[in-house]
């Protein structure tokens, strides 16, 4: 490709409104231009790397034995019903009611395709001898983002391939699994990506065991819970603890219980301030409903509640907080003044919570709080449970070393999805027995975009991007200094030439620019070689070689440039693949 035949609108300085380095190094370097929010159209630099990406995503799927099929994004809304996504997705899902005749149709733009394949499925699979099977396509999807923002790594509309496989038992739905997570980490890496696995809640997709691709970056919106000892690595929402059930015997205390007036102070800052107290120093009693029966939840002042931590210790499909009538019903008080002294329902508590001598709580009566509450002579417990979030410095489930936060951009996620989806479309198949029997699914997607802004975002310096060989736009930029000197470009389009026949992927700045224009240029764009041709040079019968992050050229001999420039890509492709 000629510089001069392409388009690639390079910029100075850095936009305005690109808050991180990803966006304002794609925008800078002539990859992306936004359309509107939440809205990108993809330059020729940036089509190449995303394109590039999905090809090292195909053919590691097709190794993996996944078979790719194209579905299309708009879907029938009556799917989303069937599963109960469609209020489960509330506003993200872009909903349209169209015209067709005398009736109106209701569909959506796909978010994920997890209704399509399943109603495919339904329909074509039969039999047990027809399974296991792993189906996935690359397509765009759709998704009412009600804050676009961080360029392409938010956006509404982005390319992801989203894979399904389908079998008959758990061992089939495992090896599914267990091929995914693998092809991902080659993936990752032939990308160039420094990727970490973490451990997964499902959320409202559907399922049990999941695990995310986390790229560890310091502007990622994700938290990334590990150990450097053990290894263990979770997101925010999984991440488990190495806390135990402490001493339930009660503090001793012998201060006595009081019942304190706080007068609209329904929450920890408002009764810290009226109390002069500090949030570790009171309980917070939430109210849930798990499976529609009421339970409160007692954690420290200053912690977050883990509902997929409480789910799993109420061993519940599904758990919300109660409404304000429910609250009412179950404590006698308005919202923020429950706790757990005299609560008539079942009452559980995070491991922290026994350990708060003498807390404040609320005393199940609007504009009352209890001071002095201890357990064992104001309340009782017969366990105790993980059910916050993890904070930084709490032990290792694994190795009790305390636990470390780094942010993290999301780049893939599996999933195993179990029966949830074809129990709902009546995705069956009959087993050796002709007994009829659900199919089991599992569910793996990759950001593509992702992995493109990923690399951007964690792969430069102040000059500009550094893209890793096997996804770069080009692999090698051309650059004759002089391009009014007849015999220079004579060798220049001769290298050209030779290097597009030995299979290189070349960029030609034939752009009749200053050299300090052509040089800025290729930092910012980032391309991980490049070859300079300039009269001086050509004198002393050498071009010069350089690798995007190196200090100094290397003066290579014309007559072997093309063959050395053909051995540094290829080497540098097998590192990443090793």
């Amino acid at each position: 490709m000629r510089w001069s035949k392409t388009l690639i609108p390079t910029m100075k300085e850095v936009p305005s409104d690109a808050e991180i380095p990803s966006h304002q190094l794609m925008i800078r370097a002539g990859l992306i231009r936004q359309l509107m929010a939440g809205a990108y159209t993809y330059l020729p630099l940036g089509w190449r790397a995303v394109q590039k990406a999905a090809q090292i995503i195909r053919e590691e799927m097709n190794s993996a034995d996944a078979v790719e099929i194209h579905m299309p994004a708009l879907q029938p809304i009556e799917l989303f019903d069937r599963t109960g996504r469609n209020e489960a997705f509330g506003s993200v899902l872009i909903r349209l009611d169209v015209k067709r005749g005398d009736r109106e149709v209701h569909m959506a733009l796909g978010p994920t395709h997890e209704e399509v394949i399943t109603d495919l499925i339904s329909k074509q699979i039969k039999s047990y001898r027809q399974l296991p099977l792993t189906l996935y396509q690359i397509q765009t999807k759709f998704r009412n983002e009600e804050r676009p923002r961080f360029g392409v790594l938010r956006t509404s509309e982005f390319l992801m391939k989203d894979a399904y496989s389908f079998g008959t038992s758990l061992e089939q739905l495992n090896e599914a699994y267990d091929a995914m997570y693998a092809a991902y980490c080659r993936i990752f890496k032939r990308c160039g990506l420094t990727y970490i696995p973490v451990e997964a809640e499902s959320g409202p997709i559907g399922g049990d065991a999941s695990h995310e691709f986390m790229i560890p970056a310091e502007n990622g919106e994700d938290h990334i819970v590990y150990c450097e000892s053990s290894g263990y690595a979770a997101n925010l929402e999984r991440a488990e603890t190495g806390r135990k059930t402490p001493d339930l015997s009660g503090s001793g205390s012998g201060a006595a219980l009081e019942k304190v007036h706080t007068p609209n102070a329904g929450s920890i800052e408002a009764v810290c301030k009226f109390l002069k107290c500090k949030p570790e120093q009171m309980i917070k009693t939430l109210i849930y409903l798990a499976d529609d029966q009421p339970v409160a939840v007692l954690l420290r002042g200053d912690h977050e509640a883990n509902e997929g931590k409480i789910r799993r210790a109420l061993d519940a499909s599904s758990v919300e907080l109660a409404d304000e009538t429910t609250i009412k019903t179950i404590t006698g008080a308005g919202i923020g003044f429950a706790g757990p002294v005299g609560l008539e329902c079942r009452v559980i508590a995070d491991h922290d919570v026994p350990l708060i001598g003498d807390a404040i709580t609320g005393a199940n009566e609007t504009d009352q709080h209890y001071v002095n509450v201890n357990l064992g002579r104001d309340y009782q417990l017969e366990t105790t449970y993980d059910l916050r979030n993890a904070c930084e410095g709490d032990p290792c489930p694994k190795s009790g070393e305390p636990l470390k936060f780094v942010h993290g951009i999301e780049v893939g996620h599996v999933f195993k999805l179990g029966t949830k989806y074809s129990k709902s479309l009546n995705a069956v198949f009959l087993d050796e027995h002709e007994n009829r029997e659900p199919i089991i699914m599992g569910c793996y997607g990759i950001g593509v975009n992702r992995i493109v802004a990923g690399l951007a975002e964690t792969k430069h310096d102040d000059k500009g991007l550094i893209w890793p060989i096997t996804v770069a736009p080009f692999e090698v930029l051309l650059i004759p200094l002089n391009t009014e000197d007849a015999e220079l470009m004579q060798v220049a389009e001769k290298m050209y030439a030779d290097l597009q026949k030995q299979g290189i992927d070349v960029l030609f700045d034939d752009r009749a620019a200053r050299p300090g224009v052509k040089f800025n240029d290729a930092d910012l764009i980032g391309i991980p070689f490049r070859v300079v041709i300039g009269g001086k040079g050509l004198k002393e019968g050498v071009v010069e070689f350089k690798g995007r992050t190196a200090e100094n050229p290397e003066k290579v001999p014309v007559d072997n440039a093309v063959q050395y420039v053909v051995d540094q890509v290829a080497a540098a492709k097998a590192e990443l693949s090793a």
